[in-house]
């Protein structure tokens, strides 16, 4: 299989996984009838995608899969400020692991790349957008926010660093000896 097409593949897969695992099998918390924050590992396959597969492919992951998963599962009108949100998420930690760290997938090279994402998206703009768009205060968003990124920022790095040794995301043992 040819290696833009296998990309293209793990890029779909992991919008479909991030659709279950964000829509479906999260919690979400209200604030002032809002969305306020939403627990769960959604954030995972998009972090994935940036890291694995570079940070253009986690931004579009992001993206396509804030997209798709508002047409399946609306909550109210559609704001593309959290489409821009979910793009940085990918983007961020994989943009930092390849031109910060080099590609140089240690645990705490992880822990960093991700929690500067978590830290971009969850803590600064996801609580901005709802205080602009729905008036709710940014001090009733960020504290949940920020106790939600401790807690999932250890643990989606561990998961991925255990995902990149498996060789997850990597091309099959027929495709390495061809030419391209």
């Amino acid at each position: 299989m040819n290696t833009k097409t296998r990309t293209l593949v793990y890029m779909a897969f992991l919008v479909a996984l991030n659709i279950v695992l964000s829509r479906l099998l999260s919690m979400r918390i209200s604030i002032g009838g809002v969305e306020g924050i939403r627990i769960g590992l959604g954030g995972l396959p998009i972090i994935l995608a940036g890291i694995g597969l570079g940070p253009w492919q986690g931004g579009i992951v992001g993206a396509v899969a804030d997209i798709i998963g508002y047409m399946i599962n609306p909550m109210g009108a559609y704001a593309p400020h959290f489409t821009l949100s979910a793009f940085l998420t990918g983007f961020i930690p994989g943009a930092v692991t390849r031109y910060i760290f080099n590609n140089q997938n240690r645990l705490w090279h992880l822990v960093v790349a991700v929690l500067m994402g978590e830290l971009v998206t969850n803590v600064l703009l996801v609580p901005y957008f709802l205080n602009s768009l729905f008036g709710l205060p940014i001090k009733a968003t960020i504290i949940p926010q920020i106790a939600s990124v401790l807690i999932q920022t250890p643990f989606y790095a561990y998961l991925i660093s255990l995902m990149l040794q498996f060789r997850v995301l990597e091309p099959s043992s027929a495709a390495v000896g061809r030419k391209r």
